[in-house]
């Protein structure tokens, strides 16, 4: 089989609805894992296609024991991995709406010199830790670098509460109110109460990065244009309006079949690497920690570990959340960059533009949905390049005609001034 039809063939099979991963008690778990030390066999870790979503991931078929323990395996390779690898600080920054109070949780390292502030915003039921792995890489390639990743509204360490409450988001009946254009307002505010909170005189250049959800959030607010001129350019990770839409039929299937409850952290972890959800263990233990929290009173003790945010009840939300993307990111004003997992993704506006020049289109086949897990280093890199490619410092622009003008006019002038000097008669 050629390359070409080993390609078309990937890009098919990443189409086919995913199979539900089982869920077993740990006496099946126990079972399971003698089974196969028995039988000589060996768990099937093989690389599964790019996301077949992108608003899902790939869901392991029956044969892949999520929740058997990995042999050889050690708890030191599923111990969460402190935020503080990764960032300088954290803010709180609160903000009064209506009857609500809202506390925006961000993670930030400060850039240095006149370095750019790269601004990210995370997928629907993910955390700004998702970027945790991708922004040390970045640092790396770009020192004077700044980072500002927010916890979307009941995602990660961000909260909501009636101002009457206790801030305690867990037992809040506040309505999950995650529309795009709360998302994208939520953004805009937080750039500019981080501006405040640090005390910067004026912005750095932003760059934003928006990851799935995250994308179409970016996207958004770069299209209204709140930021103003200080939006230097704006990538998408891994999500366009065609697909997005196409896949959203299977997204309540994909919620349905995932486990609702872990026995520990460390399982959430690992059924997170296991399910090819996320294919890169050092960032799963950053990431996972944020996604998940410890019930007090848990229905099920010997699983108390819950999700953070329950995406279920944002269905109502899912089409709108991408309903005119690819337009919008098309007509807003900057640099834009698209990243994706497989070029499958393109819908007929983005192929369009693509041909046209209108954005820098990069693919990492090898990666899933969560690119920026997955593939941290060549994400950083990509993402640096972009950046240094709309950098307007290092533009060297031509002078303007009525500038070059001006300079004739002057040259001339001194060149007849001095003529005259010479022509004159010696005293």
């Amino acid at each position: 089989m050629s390359d070409l039809q080993k390609s078309f063939a990937k890009s098919r099979l990443a189409r086919l609805p995913p199979e539900p991963p089982p869920i077993f008690d740990e006496a099946q778990e126990d079972a399971l894992a003698s089974h196969q030390q028995h039988e000589g066999g060996h768990e099937d870790d093989s690389s599964s296609a790019s996301s077949a979503s992108s608003t899902g991931t790939v869901v392991p078929s029956p044969s892949q024991h999520l929740f058997a323990r990995g042999r050889g395996s050690s708890s030191k390779q599923d111990a969460a991995l402190n935020w503080t690898d990764y960032f300088a600080q954290e803010l709180y920054l609160e903000e009064d709406e209506k009857d609500l109070h809202i506390s925006h949780h961000v993670y930030i390292t400060p850039p240095t010199k006149s370095g750019p502030l790269f601004v990210l915003h995370h997928g629907a039921g993910s955390s700004a830790l998702s970027f945790a792995v991708c922004v040390e890489e970045i640092r790396k390639i770009l020192p004077d670098v700044g980072i500002l990743a927010p916890d979307a509204r009941w995602h990660g360490s961000t909260t909501v509460t009636r101002k009457t409450e206790q801030q305690d988001s867990v037992n809040s009946d506040v309505e999950v109110d995650l529309r795009l254009d709360t998302l994208s307002r939520d953004l805009v505010f937080v750039v500019q109460e981080t501006q405040k909170k640090m005390g910067w005189d004026t912005l750095p250049d932003l760059v934003l990065i928006g990851h799935s959800l995250g994308g179409a959030v970016v996207v958004d607010a770069a299209k209204k244009g709140d930021l103003g001129a200080k939006l230097l350019a704006y990538a998408v990770l891994d999500v366009v309006e065609g697909s997005a839409m196409d896949a959203l039929q299977s997204m309540e299937k994909y919620l349905m079949t995932r486990p609702t409850r872990f026995p520990s952290l460390s399982s959430g972890i690992e059924w997170h690497i296991r399910s090819r959800t996320l294919r890169n263990r050092t960032s799963a233990r950053a990431s996972v920690p944020s996604l998940l929290r410890e019930e007090e009173n848990p229905s099920d003790p010997s699983r108390p570990w819950v999700w953070r945010t329950d995406l279920a009840v944002t269905k109502p939300l899912w089409e709108n959340w991408f309903v005119g993307m690819s337009k919008k990111f098309l007509e807003a004003k900057g640099g834009k960059l698209l990243l994706l997992a497989g070029t499958d993704r393109l819908d007929k506006e983005l192929m369009i533009g693509q041909m046209q020049g209108k954005y820098q289109l990069q693919v990492l086949p090898d990666a899933g949905h969560f690119i920026q897990e997955d593939q941290p280093t060549k994400t950083a890199q990509i993402l640096v390049d972009f950046y240094k490619r709309n950098d307007r410092s290092a533009l060297v622009l031509p002078p303007k005609v009525g500038d070059m003008l001006a300079s004739a006019a002057m040259a001339k002038g001194t060149g007849d001034a001095a003529a005259g000097v010479l022509k004159r008669p010696f005293p």
